[in-house]
């Protein structure tokens, strides 16, 4: 079975951008915004800052109380997309609870609005106008594209079927003409869905979702799901039992998220572009 060194592709795709970087006329600037103090919030966003400055990009925190007011945050995020060289604004999630998140993601500047969850750039991505394509979508097809498959013969299935990755990847793959199917809460045949599946891509966030016997020998699994398991980080797959059935699969740590973030960045570098 192939272990998918996702951290060897972001490796490369970060060493293209940080040419395009240097090549720039500006130094680009990249804000994530971290409200309250979520732990694991807080390493993702160190993680992010230095990979963006590993590649020549400024990155700048801006954190605020968890007890925030909602017209205060937005403000502030409505300012923040001003500033000079600003060319990537998030907000780190889960925001604490009693803030509206998409009223808070609205409040972005869509031309900074690299992890296109404003409204604005998610229509726009699915009428196939998009600004930026969301990156951990993007981060998926990345991984495809680097196992050198001919998805065009493989029946895809996409397991989960939420906004930040089933439902993007979904339209990504569709707008390529592949085969794919899709299964969610309501789904009633998923167990024979995923026997039948030659590529499996998987964003739920439940552990040990999918499982040896569910699969068929030889499947590529994609495992983009995130949840904690005794103190760490473990995806959908339940990897000790598919290891000697699946051809190929993605690990967690180390598959789709640090792809994720390379993504991430590719969009920042896509913004100061179009400065």
């Amino acid at each position: 079975m192939e272990i998918i060194d996702g951290r060897g592709i972001a490796r490369k795709i970060l060493a293209d951008l940080k040419v395009q970087v240097a090549a720039l006329r500006f130094v680009p600037v990249f804000c994530d915004v971290l409200v309250g103090n979520n732990k694991p919030s807080a390493q993702y966003v160190n993680m992010k800052a230095k990979t963006a400055e590993l590649i020549g990009i400024k990155f700048r925190r801006a954190e605020y109380a968890a007890d925030i007011l909602v017209q205060d945050l937005i403000g502030e995020i409505k300012s923040i997309s001003l500033e000079p060289n600003m060319c990537g604004l998030i907000v780190q999630l889960p925001l604490p609870a009693g803030l509206l998140r998409q009223d808070i993601l609205d409040a972005i500047a869509p031309k900074v609005d690299v992890d296109c969850m404003g409204y604005k750039n998610l229509e726009d991505f699915y009428k196939g106008k998009a600004r930026f394509t969301p990156p951990t979508a993007a981060a998926i097809m990345a991984i495809l594209d680097a196992l050198l498959l001919d998805l065009s013969s493989k029946q895809i299935l996409v397991v989960g079927q939420g906004e930040l990755v089933g439902r993007p990847v979904t339209f990504l793959l569709k707008q390529k003409g592949l085969n794919v199917n899709i299964a969610d809460i309501n789904t009633k045949n998923t167990d024979e869905l995923l026997k039948s599946a030659d590529v499996i891509i998987s964003a739920t966030g439940k552990a040990g979702l999918i499982t040896g016997k569910k699969i068929k020998n030889g499947a590529v699994i994609i495992d983009a799901g995130t949840s904690e398991s005794k103190g760490g980080i473990v995806g959908d797959v339940n990897f000790e039992s598919i290891k000697n059935v699946a051809g190929a699969i993605s690990p967690v740590p180390g598959g789709v998220g640090p792809v994720t973030v390379a993504q991430l960045l590719t969009n920042v570098v896509l913004a100061a572009k179009n400065i």
